[in-house]
């Protein structure tokens, strides 16, 4: 019994590591992301729907492909308008908002903004949920909100051709957004099926919404013009940050706390706050210190507040 209970205790805590490992490789793929997206962005090679759509192909192609291997899984008549409005919300205007305002903010700005995912997801909670809104949830929305105004003054008026513009800010404010109401609207949706069978939908259905706006960009663009360098970082988006890091978070979230995985999120801003100064991409200021401590620090805020909540209900 005692060699039961301590096999028990190694295989949970494999799993669990596992889960760790999972996540941190999501996260520093999404990290890495910022950086390649802005590089892209900078080549004007290929436009931003446009490169939504060659994402949407590579990701519904490697996942379809899957699911032949996998035994079949239906889906509900009722679910599938349901997996066309995530695809919407959550893959479509999630990644058109961020590769649009990449091209107007810089790299550390962004990963900087991408923080912002738990204070939205709050907010979300508080209105499809009734989730309440406590005074250390409200205190720490408030401290993130200083960080982001404190930002947004320092980098609109930092000038140069790599500053960020309002625009720029508005779009990646709506990627936070739009993507932490997916997670808390559809999120009995997304654990009703496996994770290939409702990814190979969601990346169908994103396809397809992208298409109109996008098909004029496919005819007409020039592909020979585009450099080496560009196409290896596309097919980094398609297969790392596309495909593989859509297919880890799921599978770590099957062995990790959510509190955990939530944390997680300030991986990705480090990275990319490396890569782009190591690159030249972009240089850190103390602006933008201070702007990444109030909004992380907002936002581990809020994280404690909803754990404790979790941990008395």
């Amino acid at each position: 019994m005692e060699g039961n209970a301590k096999e028990n205790v190694y295989e949970n805590l494999m799993e669990k590591l596992k889960g760790h490992l999972a996540i941190a490789a999501a996260y520093t793929i999404f990290g890495l992301n910022v950086v390649l997206c802005k590089d892209i962005a900078n080549s004007q090679a290929v436009a931003p729907h446009v490169l939504f759509t060659f994402r949407a192909i590579g990701a519904s192609a490697i996942f379809w492909i899957i699911s032949l291997f996998q035994p079949k899984e239906p889906i509900e008549k009722g679910d599938m308008w349901r997996i066309a409005l995530a695809s919407l919300l959550g893959f479509y205007l999630t990644q058109v908002t961020f590769l649009i305002g990449i091209t107007m903010a810089t790299a550390i700005d962004s990963a900087i903004l991408g923080t912002l995912g738990p204070v939205f997801t709050m907010i979300t909670a508080y209105f499809f949920v009734g989730e309440p809104i406590t005074g250390k949830k409200a205190g720490g929305v408030a401290i993130a909100l200083a960080g982001v105004l404190f930002l947004i003054f320092h980098s609109v008026h930092a000038g140069g051709a790599s500053a960020t513009t309002p625009l720029g800010l508005v779009m990646l404010l709506l990627n936070s957004l739009t993507f932490s109401m997916y997670l808390g609207i559809f999120r009995p949706l997304v654990s009703k099926y496996s994770v290939i069978t409702f990814m190979k939908w969601v990346f169908l259905f994103s396809l397809l919404i992208s298409l109109p706006f996008s098909a004029k960009g496919l005819l007409t663009m020039d592909y020979a013009a585009i450099p080496v360098s560009v196409r290896w970082e596309i097919g980094y988006l398609i297969v790392f940050a596309t495909f593989i890091a859509y297919y880890l978070i799921p599978y770590g979230q099957k062995r990790i706390r959510p509190t955990l995985v939530s944390m997680y999120n300030y991986l990705s801003p480090i990275i990319a706050t490396i890569v782009s100064i190591w690159t030249g991409l972009d240089h850190l200021t103390w602006h933008k210190v201070i702007a990444a401590i109030a909004i992380v620090g907002g936002v581990i805020l809020v994280s404690k507040s909803r754990a404790a909540e979790s941990g008395r209900s």
